[in-house]
C-alpha cells in the first residue's frame, strides 16, 4: 500500500530501465553492420531505419527494426533485428539479427537466434510507394511460419533512430545529493557474460535484488550489458558500490531512483540522533512513533528495522471511527527510510516517509468479526492525518521539508 519514488514519482523499477549504454551499443552495432558493406561509392552510404513494423511474430511481443544501407538511392544491404518474448506469458527475451540480401524487390536471409539458437529464415517483398515502404512475406522461427504484412512504413535517419531508442537507466555514479536518487537504491551495469556470477556474489551481501532486473531485456541483448538494481541499507551502500565497481565485467555502479516521494522528505541535523557516526535507531524510532501517535490520536504498538533495506516500519493503533458501536481497531503501518543528505555526509540526515497503510480489525477477546483485508479507515480523515503527521515530524526533528516548485529545501 506504500506509494514510493524518490526524484521522479513513477518507479519503475519500469522497466527496464535503459541508458546511454543502449545508445552506445546501438552505435557500435551500426558501425559493425556498416563496416561489412561494400566500399562507399561517391556520395557515400545512406543508412535508414524502419522501426514501426507491427506484429512480426504472431502474438509474441516484439521490438524490431529494419536497417537499410543505400547508395545513390539503391538498396545495398539490409538487416532485420527482432527482439521478442520467448512466449506470450514469459518475460524472457531472445533476439535475431538477420542480414537480408536484396534481389530486385525481394529480401531474403537466414540465421539463428542468439539465445536459444532457434533457426530463422526471412523472405520479404519490399514495395516502395513515394516516401513510404511496405514489407510483406514471412518469417519462419523454428517450426512456426509467421505471415508479415507491414504497410506504409516511413524511415528515419541514424540520429532520429538513436533518439527513439535511447532511454535513461537512471544510474548516477557520483550523485551530489539524494534528491534525485535514493541512498538505498543501487544500480550496476555489467557485461552479460559476467551477470550471473555477479548476482551469485550478492548472496552473502544482505541486499535485496529487484526481480524485474534479473530478466534479460532487449537493451541487454543488443548492447551486451545488463543493469541490475539493488536495495540496501544506506549505511552500507557506499561500501557496496565500491566493491561492485571492482567486480569482473562491471562497467558502471552507483545510485538510482527508488522509493519515496521527495514531498514526503524531511531534512534534519544529525546531531542528537547519531552516536559515533552511527544512527541511534532505537531513539529515532521511539521519537517518530511518539510524535506520529500524538497527531494521529493513536498509541504506538511496534517498531522494527529492516537490516537489509535500512527501513523502519512502525505501527500505531487507534479506535476505528467507521462504526463506533463495534469497537473496532484501526492499525496504521508507516514505513520510513533514514539516510545521509548526500554521499559521505554526516552533518545532516533525511527522513523519507511512506504513505500510511491502514487496516481495520475486530480485536475483541473471544468471538470476533473477520473483516476483509481491503478494509481501512476514513480516507478523508486519513489524508488530513497524513499531512499533520509530516508537519509534526518536521517539528519534532527541527527539520526542513522539500519545496518541489523550487527544487530546494524550505
Amino acid at each position: 500500500m506504500r506509494k514510493l519514488m524518490i526524484g521522479c514519482t513513477a518507479l519503475a523499477m519500469t522497466a527496464a530501465s535503459w541508458s546511454a549504454a543502449h545508445a552506445q551499443g546501438t552505435k557500435d552495432m551500426s558501425r559493425d553492420m556498416v563496416k561489412d558493406a561494400p566500399k562507399a561509392a561517391p556520395g557515400g552510404y545512406d543508412v535508414r531505419y524502419f522501426s514501426s513494423l507491427g506484429d512480426l511474430l504472431g502474438d509474441l511481443p516484439v521490438d524490431a527494426f529494419i536497417r537499410e544501407t543505400r547508395s545513390g538511392g539503391k538498396l545495398i544491404s539490409a538487416v532485420l533485428d527482432v527482439c521478442y518474448s520467448v512466449s506470450t506469458t514469459s518475460d524472457r527475451k531472445d533476439r535475431f539479427a538477420i542480414e537480408l540480401k536484396p534481389d530486385g524487390d525481394r529480401l531474403t536471409g537466414s540465421g539463428q537466434s542468439s539465445e536459444t539458437k532457434t533457426p530463422v529464415s526471412v523472405s520479404l517483398t519490399r514495395r516502395p510507394s513515394g516516401k513510404l515502404v511496405s514489407f510483406d512475406g514471412k518469417i519462419t522461427l523454428g517450426g512456426a511460419v509467421n505471415s508479415i504484412s507491414s504497410p506504409d512504413n516511413s524511415d528515419s535517419d541514424e540520429k532520429e533512430f538513436q533518439q527513439l531508442q535511447m532511454a535513461d537507466d537512471d544510474l548516477t555514479e557520483a550523485p551530489k545529493d539524494f534528491t534525485q536518487v535514493s541512498p538505498q537504491s543501487l544500480a550496476v551495469r555489467v557485461k552479460r557474460e559476467n551477470f550471473v556470477d555477479l548476482v551469485k556474489s550478492l548472496r552473502d551481501k544482505n541486499v535485496q535484488v529487484a526481480f524485474d532486473s534479473l530478466a534479460t531485456d532487449c537493451n541487454a541483448l543488443r548492447t551486451g550489458q545488463q543493469v541490475l538494481r539493488l536495495v540496501v541499507d544506506p549505511a552500507r551502500a557506499a561500501g557496496l558500490v565500491a566493491s561492485l565497481r571492482s567486480a569482473p565485467g562491471v562497467t558502471a555502479a552507483g545510485w538510482t531512483s527508488g522509493g519515496y516521494d521527495m514531498e514526503r522528505a524531511i531534512r534534519f541535523p544529525a546531531a542528537g540522533w547519531s552516536e559515533g557516526g552511527k544512527l541511534d535507531r532505537d531513539r529515532l524510532a521511539t521519537a517518530l512513533a511518539a510524535a506520529t501517535a500524538k497527531v494521529m490520536s493513536a498509541t504506538p504498538a511496534a517498531a522494527r528495522w529492516n537490516d537489509t533495506t535500512g527501513e523502519l516500519t512502525f505501527t500505531l493503533k487507534r479506535p476505528s471511527q467507521l462504526a463506533p458501536g463495534l469497537d473496532l481497531v484501526e492499525t496504521l503501518e508507516i514505513t520510513a527510510l533514514v539516510g545521509p543528505e548526500r554521499p559521505g555526509a554526516t552533518d545532516r540526515l533525511v527522513l523519507w516517509l511512506g504513505v500510511p497503510a491502514s487496516r481495520t480489525a475486530d480485536e475483541s477477546a473471544g468471538p470476533h468479526l473477520d473483516i476483509s483485508d481491503d478494509s481501512g479507515g476514513d480516507e478523508e480523515n486519513m489524508a488530513s492525518d497524513d499531512d499533520g503527521m509530516i508537519r509534526a515530524l518536521a517539528a519534532e526533528l527541527k527539520g526542513q521539508r522539500w519545496d518541489s516548485d523550487k527544487n530546494a529545501w524550505k
